[in-house]
């Protein structure tokens, strides 16, 4: 089944197993990371990016995939809607169904607003479900905010808005309490007290979880509450055009449902986009870790409306996404397995990074170990490094795989491959969208009333890379954040005349610009048909 050189590179591996547990690998200088960045980071390849023409990003470079879409047509026009008869009128309407909707829902619907979701798939098929390895918060002696801050800003290249940092870290204890009094069952001790761990570039352990499901269980509970209050979910059913009214401001949006394709409307006195990721759209080619309908909708429909982007040429490349076997090509390998003790290893078997340093420096480092310096794994579909979890077990004790990371034992063990004995080949896949829409601290954008975002739609929170763990607290922190804003500002908003005169301002922008596409946007699902 395996080549003779693949054979022969698993045997290094097992071989110096006893000494490279006992190596423990120098971090590298903030220069060191630098230069390996801009050698071999995606991010850095400038040959990998457009100059956006039009919008309110106008000279900024992203991606691209990206730069098709938010320069594309839209998928209607004005006059394809009657917007003087709307099929929903509500307070709140919140556009997407993870963790981040969930969340502003809950908290939209506490406040007495009349919510409403709306999502493409089904209420929980989003990037929240997928997350794996925990949730930070400074809630021990030993931590703060102040400590989660600075780990946060220098992970991100100080390139953080600080009032959304300042907010994400100083909420962290307190989502926490709140995920686990709606029933989230953490990781705990005998006597109560919450397991925590490391993350890649964090100096506290923090990282809070259930097992290897945490996302899961974080979904689960949300999704329950959803349910018990009976906010109602419009599933199967994407926001396609935002609506403004005549001051410009966000009034509701135009709905595609995905099975009968009619178009709906619904008006809203405020709306908050909770869409999630980009990983569907394979920026460079890259595999995804995300889930199937992360293709960037939010970024699409704000900008067209006039929502400003932030760093949204700044994308995270997991560094352990599966490489072997091809069924599972880019499926998330969580950086909890490294926390527990794994480490990486080259084709000849030595350890050649510190196993915890931030996502970005890791995946560059993956990179150039196997494209530069020829040290990676020929797994027949591409080039690979292990990561050597037996050390797990050599480590914490027969049973720490199976007890803490249960759900990579099952998905490696589908096909035959027991993480507890033999070691796993893993590559950098696309993982998280660090840019998105630019919001102020209430959640709402900095140039659009009444629009507000939370979630991965959200650019700035992080910076330029975001530390493991941060993703599943900005969708409780600013989720909660956004929802009780909205409502709160939906109580003295009267909606105007709806209006889609944006579209056809949009339309002239293409035209004058010169931009020739027959792309329509946004795209709503990956299209992997043969062609």
């Amino acid at each position: 089944m395996y080549s003779e050189k693949f054979q022969e590179s698993l045997k290094a591996v097992e071989a110096a197993r006893e000494q490279n547990i006992a190596y423990e690998p120098a971090r590298m200088t903030a220069q060191q990371k630098e230069d390996l960045l801009k050698a071999y980071h995606p991010d850095y390849k400038q040959d990998e990016f457009d100059t956006l023409k039009i919008g309110p990003n106008k000279g900024d470079k992203v991606p691209f995939e990206l730069a098709e879409a938010l320069q594309a047509h839209s998928r209607i026009k004005a006059d394809d809607v009657d917007l003087t008869a709307p099929d929903y009128d509500v307070d709140v309407l919140v556009i997407g169904g993870g963790g981040a909707g969930a969340s502003a829902a809950i908290e939209a619907h506490e406040a007495g607003a009349n919510v409403m979701i709306v999502t493409k798939l089904r209420i929980g098929d989003a990037n929240t479900m997928m997350a794996e390895g925990g949730i930070q918060a400074a809630d021990k002696e030993n931590d703060s905010p102040a400590i989660h801050f600075v780990d946060a800003f220098g992970g991100g290249h100080f390139a953080a808005k600080r009032e959304l940092l300042s907010k994400l870290v100083c909420d962290a204890p307190e989502a926490i309490l709140w995920l686990s009094e709606l029933g989230v069952e953490f990781d705990k001790t005998e006597d109560g007290t919450m397991v925590t761990t490391h993350g890649g570039g964090t100096s506290r352990k923090r990282m809070h979880a259930a097992k290897d499901y945490s996302g899961a269980e974080i979904m689960r509970t949300l999704r329950d509450e959803v349910f018990n209050r009976q906010i109602p979910v419009v599933d199967f059913t994407s926001a396609i055009e935002l609506i403004l009214d005549e001051k410009g401001n966000a009034a509701g949006a135009v709905l595609l449902n995905m099975e009968t394709e009619e178009l709906l409307v619904a008006k809203a006195k405020t709306v908050i986009i909770a869409t999630g990721g980009a990983g569907r759209m394979h920026y460079q080619g890259f595999p995804t870790s995300n889930h199937y309908g992360a293709t960037a909708d939010g970024l699409v429909l704000g900008y067209r409306a006039g929502a400003k982007l932030l760093y949204a040429e700044t994308l995270q490349y997991h560094p352990t996404g599966a490489a072997y076997p091809e069924q599972i090509f880019g499926a998330l390998v969580t950086e909890k397995v490294r926390s527990l003790g794994a480490k990486l290893v080259n084709s000849k078997g030595e350890v050649f990074m510190h196993p915890l340093e931030t996502r970005d420096v890791s995946a560059a480092s993956i990179i150039r170990e196997c494209n530069d310096r020829g040290n990676g794994v020929d797994t027949g579909n591409g080039l690979g490094i292990w990561l050597d979890t037996p050390m797990i077990e050599a480590i914490g004790g027969e049973g720490t795989i199976e007890a803490r990371i249960p759900a990579m034992m099952r998905m490696f063990g589908k096909y035959g491959i027991d993480i507890r004995k033999e070691p796993i080949l893993i590559y950098p896949t696309l993982h998280y969208q660090n840019g998105g829409l630019d919001i102020n601290v209430d959640g709402m954008t900095t140039n659009v009333e009444n629009l507000y975002v939370a979630g991965e739609a959200v650019g700035g929170i992080h910076g330029r890379n975001r530390l493991m763990g941060n993703s599943l607290l900005d969708i409780i922190v600013f989720g909660r954040n956004a929802g009780q804003n909205a409502a709160k500002k939906a109580k003295d908003v009267t909606v105007g005349k709806l209006s889609l005169d944006h579209i056809e301002a949009f339309e002239k922008e293409i035209k004058d610009a010169g931009i020739e596409t027959d792309t329509v946007s946004p795209k709503l699902l990956p299209d992997y048909r043969r062609k």
